[in-house]
């Protein structure tokens, strides 16, 4: 069998368990299979990310900038845009066939051990998401890493990641999504989110709504956590566009950091990047060192962030943005006014049936002219009508395809008719994964041809 061949059966075997959806608040069975593994998870420093949105992109940040110190790096991510290999990266790319399927094999023989204790105590088996946590954490050990940066699954207290002591706890932006496992209210939300914060661990956190601020500061002040704020501690003083992203000046925690490039596009990666540099600043230096300029530089010009706000096609231009929720609509939206210089935009929208689809049409209204209404490869996604339905409502004009390839190929040729056109596929990870697939099959770049 082939390594590619053996890493497919691995996700094949987690794709027989409860899906990443199922989320129960149960870190102690993630932490048992652990134990057993002689704690995989203690052998590396960690920088632990929660938060609503901008969670991976302020990851992937952190990640590159570490790296640039010449240290080894684990990131782990979710969910995946192509294929599952990309949410665990070893040194800045997708882990390999032959280390995931190694992993595997290491956890493998414990697994049925684990279920058995978990049926014997009237409990479900162990879940896709907490497998994939604990194979990430045993494959930056194997590696070795020397610093995992790990993305939260769902809210933080009770996420199988939080078998994971972070050294630094990331908080980006809270805002309300998955309300019925999470709260209904900024505070309830901000107080699952706080749960990874750890003794005496350092703490950075975007701007925050009033209520998750006052959580946040009681939950380090419980922990004994040092915990600084953007736009109070350290701050985006300034972003302006620049060919193929921007240029940010950030007041650090320990330095000011002037004109240095982002290849990314919209504001909010700015807001990211001046997070992710307080968090090595934290890291590396206690918050006391300022990162030098070449490391700097090195770390942020190699950021990248697929599926948000992603050019993969030209004349006419098409952007991806992975965009699933209203505070997310409303962030493309902005970048697309700040970023970009179209009249009209075509959005090809496909949303998950369990997401505030309403939400996300008022949201992106302001900029559509006409949405191509489709649904996502998954049996999670919302009927392609439903969203026309709720576009219509939003006085758009709107069209209805059967899959993105359809969705695509009509929003392009309809942005082919004017030099002031352009396209904005968005809504869903899922949606967002399938596109990058078609234009890199397709060769968008190669322009419009009937």
């Amino acid at each position: 069998m082939s390594d590619r061949e053996r890493a497919d059966a691995v996700y094949t075997a987690l794709l027989q368990r409860q899906g990443e959806r199922w989320v129960q608040p149960r870190v102690e069975r993630t932490r048992r299979v652990l134990e057993l593994l002689d704690d995989p998870q203690r052998t590396y420093r960690v920088v632990h990310v929660t938060g609503t949105n901008g969670k991976t992109s302020t990851s992937r940040m952190i990640e590159s900038l570490v790296r640039a110190h010449g240290l080894r790096t684990g990131l782990f991510t979710s969910p995946h845009l192509e294929r599952f290999t990309e949410r665990i990266m070893i040194d800045g790319e997708p882990i390999d066939d032959a280390a995931i399927a190694e992993a595997w094999d290491e956890v493998e023989p414990f697994i049925g051990l684990v279920d058995a204790e978990l049926a014997a105590a009237g409990d479900a088996p162990l879940t896709f998401f907490e497998l994939l946590t604990v194979l990430a954490f045993v494959a930056f050990a194997d590696a070795p890493v020397d610093v995992a940066v790990v993305e939260v699954g769902m809210g933080g207290s009770w996420d199988s990641t939080n078998t994971a002591d972070g050294d630094v706890a990331v908080i980006a932006p809270i805002d309300l999504d998955h309300a019925d496992r999470l709260g209904e209210t900024i505070g309830e939300i901000a107080s699952v989110k706080a749960g990874i914060i750890k003794d005496g661990a350092a703490v950075v956190s975007s701007r925050q709504d009033a209520a998750a601020e006052q959580v946040l500061r009681a939950a380090a002040a419980e922990k004994g956590a040092t915990i600084a704020f953007e736009g109070q501690d350290f701050a985006l003083a300034e972003g302006r566009l620049a060919v193929g992203g921007q240029a940010i000046t950030v007041r650090g925690l320990a330095g000011v950091y002037e004109d240095e490039y982002l290849p990314l596009y919209g504001a909010h990666q700015g807001f990211n990047a001046a997070l992710a540099i307080a968090a090595v600043e934290s890291l590396i230096g206690g918050g006391t060192q300022p990162i030098t300029g070449d490391i700097l530089a090195e770390g942020l010009g190699q950021s990248t962030s697929p599926g948000r706000l992603q050019l993969v096609g030209v004349s006419p231009t098409v952007l991806v943005d992975a965009a699933h929720n209203p505070h997310g609509a409303r962030a493309l939206v902005e970048a697309l006014r700040e970023s970009f210089d179209f009249d009209e935009w075509g959005v090809v929208l496909g949303i998950l049936a369990d997401k505030d689809a309403a939400g996300i049409v008022a949201a992106l209204a302001p900029v559509a002219t006409h949405v191509f209404a489709t649904a996502p490869a998954s049996d999670r996604a919302n009927d392609a009508d439903r969203i026309a339905d709720l576009a219509e409502l939003a006085g758009l004009a709107v069209t209805v395809h059967g899959d993105v390839a359809d969705a695509s190929d009509a929003a392009r040729e309809w942005a082919s008719a004017s030099d002031r056109r352009a396209v904005v596929i968005a809504g869903s990870v899922v949606l967002a994964g399938e596109a990058l697939a078609l234009a890199a099959a397709e060769d968008w770049k190669s322009g419009w041809s009937e």
